[in-house]
């Protein structure tokens, strides 16, 4: 079995980032087979940004200070209906139970099945993604579709899987907790609905980063409406847990050229993870 904690990238993990669109240079090993760690990272930080298109130089390793957050209209942020008390105490098998018979806003009345999560309840990694328009029935999770697989072959090239355990897991969820019905944009009220659920979801996984996916979701974990692109190289932090905000895998397919951003936005994540 390889080193945990060594990121050498095999051949099926070159072939999804070249799925995803990024090209890698990689630094040969010496005559024992040993690479230094520091070279793998900075070969990690040059893949993301071979494109054409610019893509924003990694930060330093230290956090970087708090952007001006513009903050969502007060008037947008309306008063959702009252959630079942206690959200912030409730253990996971409650929560889930919770989510499954909310009644706290007009979604509920299309939900056939809440889009829960999937994954690791330990992981190290949480991902959140926007809300998706339900077009195929309700599949209880979330990013379906093409997103589905595109964002499974993100991970996997980090070393990741949902269907893996302990490390390299990774816990995967919504920032709404029921399928959009119809092609619209999720309110701010909806997402203000579910917020408390997501927030006792971070409290309950404990990641060591959030990777936050398209601008519905920031606006949820962060309560900032600045442009994505503001937001992206550089670390938030949500109740404590340092987050990483970037393009959900819909908008990647509608874009090209952004899965190199997506690609130095997951090496931020994972810098993030290792204390680097």
């Amino acid at each position: 079995m390889s080193d945990p904690t060594r990121f050498d990238l095999d051949d099926r993990q070159r072939a999804m980032l070249a799925e995803m669109g990024v090209r890698v240079w990689w630094p040969k090993r010496t005559a024992n087979g040993a690479t230094d760690e520091q070279t793998q990272v900075q070969a990690l930080v040059e893949a993301a940004t071979v494109t054409a298109m610019a893509t924003p130089a990694l930060p330093p390793a230290a956090p970087a200070p708090k952007p001006a957050f513009v903050p969502l209209p007060a008037a947008e942020v309306l008063a959702a209906k009252p959630l079942t008390q206690g959200v912030e105490q409730m253990d996971w098998a409650t929560l889930q139970d919770t989510v499954a018979t909310c009644q706290a806003c007009d979604l509920c009345a299309h939900r056939q099945q809440a889009v829960f999560g999937v994954g690791d309840v330990h992981a190290d990694w949480m991902v959140i993604g926007d809300p998706q328009v339900e077009a195929d029935g309700q599949h209880g999770e979330p990013f379906v579709g093409q997103a589905k697989p595109l964002l499974d072959n993100m991970l996997k090239a980090v070393g990741l899987s949902r269907d893996t355990n302990g490390e390299g897991g990774v816990y995967i969820t919504s920032s709404l907790k029921c399928r959009l019905p119809g092609s619209r944009n999720p309110s701010p009220q909806e997402l203000a609905t579910c917020t408390p659920y997501l927030a006792r979801q971070v409290a309950l996984v404990k990641p060591k980063v959030m990777v936050v996916m398209g601008r519905f979701s920031i606006q949820a974990v962060l309560q900032s409406s600045e442009p994505l692109g503001k937001l992206r190289g550089q670390v938030h932090t949500f109740q404590g847990v340092p987050v990483v905000v970037t393009y959900h895998p819909d908008a990647l397919l509608r874009n090209l050229p952004d899965k190199a951003k997506a690609w130095a936005d997951l090496v931020l994540a994972l810098k993030v993870v290792r204390g680097q």
